[in-house]
């Protein structure tokens, strides 16, 4: 029995003894497990750690219950006095529940304050349910009530708890799923307060589950608005994404607290926090505004200050001029050309009328707005008119353009809008870019908008001639302006030129040089590119894009210039995108920690609202439909074409990257329940990996909700074939990816799964407006199978994938009516 383990002293000393000091803990009292009296209270040690292997062996319930179940009553001798845990014991303890006391670590720790604050929190933000005075040292003769014990349960509850919201492991997904979950306020208290030591990235990837949140949740509302405030007036990027999530995730409810929310960030009521410096003083301000143009232009393209707000305090603004009406404003001229051009019914004419909406959009730039794809700081410098193209689309019309940036820290001074160089010719010497920011500066022309835009070509884009900007724009000394002088960029991008002297170039001149740019087809990242006009501004190598566009760009040499893309859709729902996005990238983090070479291509979708919003392209990419529309051949004669014979170490590159993008694209669709997997949704990037594009149908809908596409994913005889067929190794190879995927997936599938039951809440998408729709992704991972029984499962997806009959009748479908091959 438990009594005859020496405890450091006799029984015969227990009785009458005074408490010293150093008493041992109170999970020691194992009086309700033997029955018999407690060891010596006088004894002035803790208890040894040997005693752990002893007490672990003791059953929890020792209990001696009748043949009829009832608990008997054994007569016991009188229990020795509860001993209470002094006030100046540490709450911490080791693993055997022993409280210790505090080490040299202990300075990394919270201070008792912030750990009393969380405990704090933990019992339902009741101060007076933590700080709890010590059980006197009475004696205790009955068993405790069911009530006592249930609260001791509960307080041990969130001690395991707070112990784990507290540790290493605790991490973002956890914090969200707990804060869906707990309905307590004080641990919904404690995660919110939590998100303030979590990286930004962390939590701003978990961003739209967030939002979705506010608006449905109203508690949970309250405990997060104070972290989301504090990121607005840290970033206007950050305020900017929460408003537009808000707009595409918000019901119909006008008072709500997200619309509140919402609108105080449009309105400028959370400003973003001002850097740190020197304050400019208010005098000085109100000078400036005198001298300077205010806001009264935004939005107005024919101003050419469509994206300026006048502000010229430069890092810290005191002024009080808008901050987030430039960015928005931009972002609407984007998604209206969109809308226009949407009632253009031919592609020609849908061209010509997007390069002169952008070359009209272009005169408003450089301007203190950005790309919100990019996540580093920069300026959009120039949108070249005649690399934007029109996209291949029935019935919208989303279009891609390129945008030159100069990357920047946050408070550079803008350079001056220059026009493009000329392009070296043999019978005059190379013509100094002008600087004609310096003659445009003083006073803006009011340009009017050319009212046939759907008559004018390609390189059409200025509707002054020549006589007239000559009379308009006089020669006369460059009036002073304070951003140009102390620009140091715009001195770099003058001393380059190799004249002293101002030069003229009237809109002839313009046009003549951005026909000479276009002129030549640009080089491309593949060989045997298809002539797909819409491919033509995606089929050209990114680096050899890059160079081109750099070189003939006036702001080319700054160091901070960059190249970016992006597709403008309008009249699409992009929510369900950005969601099949999200996973996507979850999948390729758990891949990527799991170590397992599958391979997939997420790509950044932002939603403005319902029906609009940015996508971020795929470079060096064409379509399957367009491979076999312009070239005729198959998957395999074509990738053969493009990296060399079946041996060569090109085409063997080539094939394993086809190999383990095509098992990870089949694995997220069979996870995901991906449908419309045509011709034209997928690609081949010249490297020869395969990238889905276009999730606007997963889990439960498909195309006009037949439900037509039964197989668990796209796999075709050409497929196999660039894998050597189905006996080959890597079509065994295909088959192991997709086993090992789905291991690693279902160790982590509460981390996806997390995600997509958040994003149910208020029925907004209807991919998950099925009550069935988060049960059968939970079912998709199988938890309850072995191995083996995985690897039949995957076996049997890939014979039913290769064979299905849905498959080829769905590709002849799309081809006779859209022609999709």
């Amino acid at each position: 029995m438990l009594e005859d383990v020496p405890v450091h002293g006799s029984r015969s000393e227990v009785r009458g003894a005074k408490v010293p000091t150093h008493q041992r803990n109170l999970s020691l009292d194992f009086r309700h497990v033997t029955g018999a009296s407690a060891p010596p209270a006088g004894c002035g040690h803790q208890r040894n750690r040997s005693l752990d292997s002893v007490l672990q062996r003791i059953p929890e319930d020792m209990t001696p219950t009748s043949p009829e179940g009832a608990p008997l009553r054994i007569p016991i001798e009188a229990p020795a006095p509860r001993l209470a845990l002094p006030p100046e014991v540490p709450a911490g303890s080791d693993d055997s529940g022993i409280h210790t006391p505090p080490d040299g670590t202990d300075e990394e720790r919270p201070q008792p304050p912030a750990a009393a604050r969380s405990r704090e929190s933990l019992d339902s933000g009741n101060p007076e349910d933590t700080e709890k005075p010590p059980d006197p040292p009475d004696t205790i003769v009955d068993p405790p009530a069911k009530s006592e014990v249930s609260a001791a349960d509960t307080s041990k509850n969130k001690d395991f708890l707070l112990r784990l919201f507290e540790s290493k492991l605790f991490d973002m997904s956890m914090a969200i799923s707990y804060l869906f979950n707990s309905k307590e306020p004080g641990v919904q208290t404690y995660l919110a307060n939590k998100l303030f030591s979590f990286p930004h990235e962390d939590v701003d990837f978990y961003l739209p589950q967030l939002a979705t949140m506010y608006i449905e949740m109203g508690d949970v509302a309250d405990v997060l608005r104070p972290y989301l405030v504090y990121r607005c007036k840290q970033s206007a990027e950050f305020s900017l994404r929460l408003a537009w999530l808000l707009t595409a995730f918000g019901g119909d409810a006008k008072r709500s607290k997200a619309t509140k929310l919402r609108d105080s960030i449009l309105a400028e009521e959370i400003r973003p926090a001002a850097r740190r410096g020197h304050h400019r003083s208010q005098s000085d301000a109100s000078a400036l505004r005198l001298a300077t143009p205010t806001a009264r232009h935004l939005g107005d393209l024919a101003s050419g200050r469509a994206f300026d707000n006048g502000c010229l305090c430069g890092e810290q603004c005191s002024c009080g001029a808008p901050r987030l009406a430039p960015q928005t404003q931009f972002l609407s001229a984007l998604t209206n050309i969109g809308r226009r051009l949407a009632s253009v019914a031919d592609k020609e004419r849908r061209n010509g009328r997007l390069r002169a909406e952008l070359a009209t959009l272009d005169l408003n730039l450089p301007a203190r707005v950005w790309l919100p794809l990019h996540q580093r700081p920069h300026y959009v410098l120039r949108i070249p008119p005649h690399a934007a193209a029109v996209l291949n689309s029935k019935d919208k019309a989303p279009y891609i353009m390129y945008v030159e940036v100069l990357e920047t820290d946050g408070h550079e001074p803008l350079p001056p809008r220059l026009l493009p160089p000329a392009p070296p010719a043999p019978h005059s010497p190379p013509i100094r870019h002008t600087k004609s920011e310096e003659n445009l500066v003083p006073e803006w022309p009011v340009w009017s908008l050319y009212s046939a835009l759907d008559d004018v070509d390609a390189g059409d884009c200025w509707s002054h001639d020549d006589e007239e900007l000559s009379t308009q724009y006089p020669h006369r000394a460059p009036a002073p302006d304070s951003l140009s002088q102390v620009s140091a960029v715009s001195a770099l991008s003058t001393s380059s030129c190799g004249s002293r002297e101002s030069v003229a170039v009237g809109a002839g001149e313009v046009r003549r040089r951005l026909a000479d740019a276009t002129a030549a087809p640009p080089p491309n990242a593949f060989k045997h590119d298809p002539a797909d006009p819409s491919a033509t501004a995606l089929k050209e190598s990114w680096e050899s894009k890059l160079a081109r566009m750099r070189s003939s760009s006036p702001y080319g040499s700054l160091a901070g210039w960059r190249l970016l893309g992006c597709i403008v859709k309008v009249g699409d729902d992009l929510r369900q995108e950005m969601l099949a996005a999200q996973l996507l990238r979850r999948l390729q983090a758990v891949w990527a920690l799991e170590r397992v070479p599958l391979k997939l291509h997420p790509y950044e979708i932002l939603c403005l609202d319902k029906e609009c919003g940015l996508i971020q392209p795929v470079l060096n990419s064409v379509s399957l439909h367009q491979i076999k529309k312009q070239s005729g051949k198959s998957l395999r004669a074509w990738l053969e074409l493009e990296h060399g014979p079946p041996n060569s170490e090109g085409f063997l590159r080539a094939q394993n990257n086809f190999v383990e993008s095509a098992a990870a694209y089949a694995l997220t669709s069979y996870l995901l329940q991906l449908k419309d997997r045509h011709n034209g949704n997928i690609l081949l990037d010249s490297a020869g990996h395969i990238i889905h594009i276009d999730f606007g149908f997963i889990f439960s809908i498909s195309p006009k909700n037949l439900g037509f596409e039964s197989s668990p994913f796209k796999l075709t005889q050409e497929f196999v074939e660039v894998m050597d067929g189905e006996q080959s190794d890597m079509f065994q190879y295909f088959k192991i990816l997709i086993l090992r995927g789905l291991i690693a997936a279902r160790k982590h599938c509460d981390q996806i799964i997390h995600i997509v039951e958040l994003m149910r809440m208020g029925g907004q998408l209807s991919c998950l407006r099925s009550s069935s729709a988060v049960p059968s992704l939970r079912a998709r991972f199988h938890p309850g199978r072995t191995e083996p029984q995985l690897q039949a499962l995957v076996d049997r997806l890939v014979r039913d994938a290769l064979h299905s009959l849905s498959t080829r009748l769905y590709d002849n479908y799309q081809y006779y009516t859209n022609g999709i091959l």
